[in-house]
């Protein structure tokens, strides 16, 4: 399956007839699909490139030399999480990944620095943090141009989702799934899921294995081509939107057989603004037909509750 393609400098730098059209490819994608692949994201490809190899020598490492960066008491979210500790919402099954998460760097003095633990310094690999936050900077300047257009399609100001954004709680994770060794008890290296946060962009991965679950219930593979990204809309966003946008299921399976001995990397950006946006049902997406589906939360909220369901949190 081909999911939709567009183009962002369409929305950033093109015609007042070109935004609109954006906005209004974009809105139809999220609500039949849920997943878009875009074009001119503003993420340099050198930027990819060196990320990609920066994570492949973190996840090189002696377990020993991991594992000191995984802190007990961050939940998983800032620094390394071992093999096995995640699952999907509703299955006892572990995923078969290792990840690194790097969070937030408050740089203006906002109070909200309290809220977020400090990143987990690698010492092994010198650009390793620098590479991140440099990565992490363009995922949000590329994420909020998406939500800015999300909320145009939702007949919001433009600017709804900006002061929820800065400094807000995102979460650039770096995953590896180890060669399989034996004979694998399931075909999923990651169970079936929807994303928690507003949106995800996914750059590139280092081997196929994504599906997206249809609206018709198939799982079809996802495939985008090297100069783009692939964003879909999180549990947030749905919540927000009483369902209009909704959060696509998706999973990550085994490859055949005779790739068992490769590993696979990917690195989402999970958006997630500040952690006292409310998520309350937007009234423009509630009526007689579509009555609220949820019980009024803020951003943070809903993120401890998922933690603890996903086993990352006590």
């Amino acid at each position: 399956m081909s999911i939709p393609v567009v183009d962002l400098s369409e929305f950033i730098n093109g015609s007042s007839a070109q935004k609109a059209a954006f906005v209004q490819q974009l809105g139809n994608a999220y609500e039949q699909v849920g997943f878009v692949a875009v074009k001119n994201h503003g993420i340099p490809n050198q930027l990819i490139a060196e990320l990609y190899a920066y994570v492949q020598q973190f996840f090189a490492l002696p377990l020993s030399q991991k594992l000191a960066y995984e802190i007990p008491g961050l939940a998983g979210q800032r620094g390394y999480t071992s093999f096995g500790r995640e699952h999907a919402k509703g299955s006892d099954a572990p995923d078969l990944k290792e990840f690194f998460q790097f969070g937030q760097t408050v740089e203006n003095g906002d109070e909200i620095k309290e809220e977020y633990p400090d990143n987990v310094q690698v010492k092994e690999i010198a650009a390793f943090n620098s590479t991140l936050l440099t990565a992490y900077r363009h995922f949000e300047e590329s994420g909020a141009a998406m939500l800015k257009a999300i909320a145009l399609y939702l007949h919001l100001e433009e600017n709804y989702f900006e002061p929820h954004l800065v400094n807000g709680n995102s979460i650039l994770r770096c995953i590896h799934y180890p060669p399989i060794t034996t004979a694998p008890k399931s075909a999923i290296r990651a169970e079936q899921h929807e994303d928690i946060n507003l949106i995800t962009l996914l750059v590139g991965a280092s081997a196929d294995g994504l599906q997206i679950l249809t609206k018709q219930g198939q799982w079809v593979n996802v495939t985008s081509l090297p100069d783009q990204i692939v964003v879909n809309v999180g549990d947030m966003l749905q919540r927000l939107t009483n369902n209009k946008l909704c959060s696509t299921t998706h999973r990550v399976v085994n490859p055949p057989p005779e790739h068992w001995h490769t590993s696979r990397f990917s690195i989402p950006f999970f958006m997630h603004p500040r952690g006292n946006m409310s998520l309350a049902c937007l009234p423009g997406c509630i009526s007689e037909t579509h009555p609220k589906n949820y019980p009024d939360a803020t951003a943070g909220e809903y993120l401890d509750e998922r933690l603890r369901e996903i086993g990352l949190k006590k």
